[in-house]
């Protein structure tokens, strides 16, 4: 049943907001600071000082994927993004999130060398304006599935930093099961286990770095498969492509952003199309696990990374940097005996991404029917509710 739509006002975002530029930021991939920080692709770090002072919307400025995102609490912006600046109280923060998200951002191209998101394009996007109540009703609606999203991110990330410490506790402290049988000696590392050696990363691992899709689609098509880019690999919620014959990550794949602000940043356990600012790291051989190498990068060698970026204007992961990088390979019991564990931990958050990815497409689904007043919110019952697969509950 469609809506009547009498008392939706036809506007341009011009007449709502305005788009403010993000500021220019160093230091910020700490976790020491207050305020996350954003750029064109989503979340990037924290800082201690907001820019803008309460919740808000954050939109891409720069790059071939510029992405929308929301922020419950105030935030920092960096020049990479705008921030949407209300400049009147006719609409709620979080409807004109979802109705952002309902409109391809990428296409305003301001035709310049990099894709950049044109200010005079964006004001000039119509906007049916529903009443502030239908807005708060059509957010809520949304909003649902994105808290039950952001409740399985949550339990995604206790059970990563579960592995974490385990990691630390085995290979960085040498407390692993048996420890106190086994000899220390020297290395070029420092000390490490007998029956341990210390290889380059280069001896180990492939590098393979991926390519701009062709194809990209918003939904799964027939013979298509995820799009992995940076703000998909962190969120679990992909683009699709049909160019499956170009550079594919498996399952246990390890893959590193190589450009831009986030260089050195890694994920695993996500098959698909490989975008062109991220590559793949492929074990040569049953060296170690894939889940082992992930979290060697996930400590400190991140940061080393990232200080030896090459590049200017855009930063760019030094590859032979890398491969040069040394690796302590633990004994093939302690390899297997960590196997047990990790394959456990991360099964279950394959389980819950799963969900997030049936939530998400759920979500996608409503999301155009409720903003263009295909869905009359008006005839929904607002305390009905949803379980965690997505599906409404009377």
């Amino acid at each position: 049943m469609k809506t009547t739509k009498y008392s939706w006002k036809k506007l341009k975002w011009g007449d709502l907001a305005t788009l403010e530029y993000g500021k220019g930021l160093r230091g910020y991939q700490n976790t020491e600071g207050t305020y996350p920080v954003y750029g064109t692709n989503g979340q990037i770090g924290w800082h201690k000082e907001p820019l803008c002072h309460k919740h808000g919307i954050i939109i891409g400025r720069k790059g071939a994927y510029r992405g929308i995102h929301y922020s419950s609490k105030p935030f920092f912006v960096i020049d990479t993004a705008f921030y949407l600046n209300p400049i009147t109280d006719s609409f709620d923060v979080k409807w004109a999130y979802y109705q952002l998200l309902d409109f391809d951002i990428n296409s305003l191209d301001s035709g310049s060398a990099i894709p950049s998101t044109s200010r005079d394009a964006f004001y000039q996007i119509r906007v049916n304006l529903p009443p502030l109540s239908t807005q708060r009703k059509i957010a809520s609606i949304l909003s649902a599935y994105d808290d039950l999203i952001e409740k399985n991110t949550r339990r995604i990330k206790i059970l990563e930093e579960m592995a974490q410490a385990i990691y630390k506790e085995w290979f960085v402290n040498f407390r692993f099961p048996g420890h106190e049988k086994v000899k220390m000696v020297e290395s070029e590392l420092g000390l490490i286990p007998k029956g341990w050696e210390v290889k380059k990363l280069g001896e180990i691992i492939e590098i393979q770095k991926g390519k701009k899709a062709n194809n990209i689609f918003d939904l799964p098509k027939n013979n298509a498969i995820p799009y992995l880019l940076i703000d998909g690999l962190k969120n679990r919620s992909f683009l699709y492509t049909d160019d499956a014959k170009q550079v594919v990550a498996n399952k246990n794949d390890i893959i590193m952003v190589m450009d831009g602000a986030s260089s050195g940043q890694v994920f695993i356990g996500s098959y698909g199309f490989v975008g062109s600012t991220l590559a793949t790291f492929r074990v040569k051989r049953d060296v170690i696990l894939s889940q082992y190498l992930l979290f060697h990068f996930l400590r400190d060698n991140y940061k080393a990374i990232s200080d030896n970026n090459v590049g200017s204007a855009i930063p760019h992961a030094n590859k032979e940097f890398i491969t040069s990088m040394k690796i302590i390979i633990p004994s093939s019991k302690i390899n297997e005996t960590f196997d047990v564990f990790a394959r456990h931990i991360f099964n279950q958050i394959d389980t819950l991404g799963q969900k997030n990815t049936v939530l998400r497409h759920t979500r996608d689904l409503l999301l155009p029917k409720l903003i263009s007043g295909e869905i009359d919110v008006e005839k929904l019952n607002m305390e009905d509710s949803i379980n965690e697969e997505g599906v409404q509950r009377n």
